[in-house]
């Protein structure tokens, strides 16, 4: 496994200190978390990334690709309705083939765990992420925003049916299959054979059962934690979604003009205000505004909002941003957080609160690094 480069501990020091004053309780995560959980944020293609281990039980466990998943389990254990933590310490991804880049690597972060004004958090967060990085030495940062929501409102704007727009938020962290719909097929859900035809005929408890069944009869044991029951219901939920119907032309053109965007964040609101308008993008983009005020940290002309840009981590449902330096590669990010109010929900919060966060990598940060 390749190790970054050693960050000098005056650069560690600096870079680290906005998040000493952003405070937070220190939270500590275990270095190998369920695989399950990333594959179903993130799908199969992330498995490749990831450094497999196998639990006494033949679960399957990965290597800790970044920590949020870790935080906001420990956050929900609290059992506290709102929370601020701050972690540091490595994780773990593998790296691209032909690569020589680091498999081990320090991150320092802070996650928000808190109903209140989103646009203002958010804004600070990435300001946060902005101040840990420059706090390296590069002088060529650049800070560029996404936001799933915002995608979302301009879907709704356009008029494209509910069922189409939750297959294409679906697949906006996926380029391939976004750029499929958009060639006039279907993102949708790959074909599942004949026995997933079957299982989605019967009602989803008779389906669990038969599921149980066959494997009993072939000596199957499930690995990686979901059960009969969980299987049918994913098996169900695709098929509807994948069974809806496909863009119509016009949507198809509005849609890509949206996905060209890539400005200056006001201008990019401007023009995407100049493609629709509705009630859900109207206050989208008024949101948006307010959050761009708040964002005076990050010098004039080094933001951007890319109304295309995605992460590979499903859990993302709101704003997103990175931090870039011009001498490393485009996915050599040296800070990065954004907005996932759904997924404390999803890994069994009782109660609904706003999630967002960022993690800074310092070995990137650092002038004299590459990592």
């Amino acid at each position: 496994m390749r190790l970054e480069t050693a960050v000098p501990a005056e650069i560690l020091k600096a870079v680290r200190a906005p998040f000493v004053g952003a405070g937070g309780e220190i939270v500590s995560t275990p270095i190998a978390e369920p695989l399950s959980l990333y594959l179903d944020l993130a799908g199969e293609t992330l498995r490749e990334r990831l450094f497999l281990v196998q639990g006494p039980g033949r679960e399957e466990f990965c290597l800790r690709p970044d920590f949020t998943l870790g935080v906001t389990l420990a956050h929900i254990a609290s059992g506290a309705p709102s929370g601020l933590y701050a972690y540091e310490g490595p994780a773990f991804r593998v790296a691209p083939p032909g690569s020589d880049r680091a498999e081990q690597f320090l991150q320092i972060g802070l996650e928000s765990y808190e109903a209140g004004d989103a646009p203002l958090a958010d804004a600070a967060m990435a300001s946060l992420a902005w101040r840990a990085a420059a706090a390296g030495g590069r002088d060529d940062l650049t800070l560029t925003f996404g936001d799933v929501a915002l995608f979302g409102a301009f879907l709704s704007a356009v008029g494209v049916a509910p069922a189409v727009a939750t297959r294409l938020k679906a697949a906006f962290s996926r380029p391939s299959r976004l750029g499929r719909e958009l060639d006039g097929g279907q993102t949708g859900v790959p074909a599942s054979g004949r026995l997933a035809d079957l299982l989605v005929g019967l009602d989803e408890a008779r389906a669990g059962e038969v599921l149980e069944e066959i494997w009993t009869l072939a000596g199957i044991e499930p690995v990686g934690g979901r059960g009969a029951g969980e299987i049918v219901h994913r098996l169900t939920a695709r098929a509807a979604v994948g069974a809806a119907p496909r863009l119509k032309p016009a949507e198809r053109d509005a849609i890509a003009g949206y996905l060209a965007i890539a400005d200056e964040p006001r201008a990019a609101l401007a023009a995407i205000a100049d493609l629709a308008s509705g009630a859900a993008l109207d206050l989208a983009l008024e949101t948006w505004e307010r959050r761009a005020a708040a964002l005076s940290a990050v010098p004039a002309g080094r933001m951007r909002l890319v109304t295309s840009f995605h992460r590979p981590f499903g859990y993302y449902d709101g704003v997103l941003f990175e931090v870039r330096s011009a001498a490393l590669a485009e996915d050599e990010t040296v800070a990065a957080g954004g907005r996932y109010d759904g997924l404390p929900a999803r890994l069994g919060a009782p109660l609904a609160t706003g999630a967002v966060g960022c993690m800074v990598r310092p070995a990137r940060a650092w002038r004299g690094g590459k990592a």
